[in-house]
């Protein structure tokens, strides 16, 4: 199912159909399955939303958070050398997948308008995370670089793209999924809205072997939390883990409390300071 504001379509034996949902109570995300009915004018009737799983959920100040996609299995995070990696965003979405126990990938696309200095400097960059287990795509969507690796990890799951607005989101899609065109044009015509700028989340059936999907969404600038508990806060920063239950005080924050084993890592150089300013302002905000 894709949801579009208002308007949704959903896939069936193949086919886009336009749909409304029964009621006002049923509020279908992209990702969902459904169960419907045909009406008379050609529209899909949603009577029923499915049992989920994978819900990615996102801060909303009236109702505390909402969901943006259902069924999800796979998070691929994508940046670009412009705009210019975000590292605390990439820090508030791989928090938002642990804490869903989701897998996370990183994606550094349009990897060709990197020099080798360029290439280097975010290799270090990106260090910390691919030592804490996270695997780093380097792709060029334009140039069909690095989209096997990705097609692999998403055989049989359900992924999708968040990042910001401009790092290619949208252009990996063209390149992941043949039949992107048509489905763009029917999702455009049953929207009445244009085709070139992604404004709300889209699946797309992906050309693999044991079958897959990925998902399309919009470029954001910022990605608020919703609220975490902060001993499930300190659980989604991996490198964490092992020091966790080492503090002095067995509710420790993790911030300036004393014989803190994380505070400790950090001015050793065995926890990343970057990541540690990364929690410490999402623990600050969740005071």
């Amino acid at each position: 199912m894709v949801n579009y504001g208002r308007h949704l379509l959903i896939e069936a034996n193949d086919t886009l159909m336009p749909a409304v949902t029964r009621g006002r109570r049923l509020r279908p995300v992209c990702g969902d399955h459904v169960r419907w009915l045909a009406s008379d004018n050609g529209q899909a009737v949603i009577e029923e939303i499915l049992p989920r799983h994978g819900e990615l959920l996102r801060h909303d100040p009236r109702q505390g958070h909402r969901i943006l996609a259902a069924n999800v299995d796979i998070l691929l995070l994508v940046m670009a050398i412009r705009p210019e990696p975000d590292t605390a965003l990439l820090d508030r979405y791989l928090v938002a997948g642990e804490a869903l126990g989701l897998e996370l990938h990183l994606v550094f696309n349009k990897a060709d308008l990197l020099d080798e200095s360029q290439k280097k400097y975010w290799q270090q960059v990106l260090a910390p995370y691919c030592a804490n287990g996270y695997t780093l795509h380097w792709t060029a969507a334009k140039r069909a670089e690095g989209l096997q690796e990705l097609l692999n990890c998403l055989s049989g799951n359900c992924g999708i793209l968040l990042g910001q607005s401009g790092v290619g989101k949208s252009s990996l899609i063209k390149a992941l999924v043949p039949d992107h065109a048509p489905r763009t044009q029917a999702l455009s015509q049953a929207s009445g809205q244009g085709q070139h700028t992604t404004t709300a989340t889209r699946l797309y059936r992906l050309p693999v072997e044991n079958g897959g999907s990925i998902i399309d969404s919009p470029g954001v600038r910022d990605f608020r939390l919703w609220n975490l508990a902060q001993a499930e806060l300190a659980q989604c920063f991996r490198e964490f883990r092992p020091l966790l239950g080492q503090c002095r005080f067995s509710n420790c924050r993790h911030l300036q409390e004393p014989g803190c084993a994380v505070t400790a890592a950090v001015k050793e150089g065995r926890v990343n300071s970057s990541r540690y300013a990364s929690y410490k302002q999402l623990a600050e905000l969740m005071l």
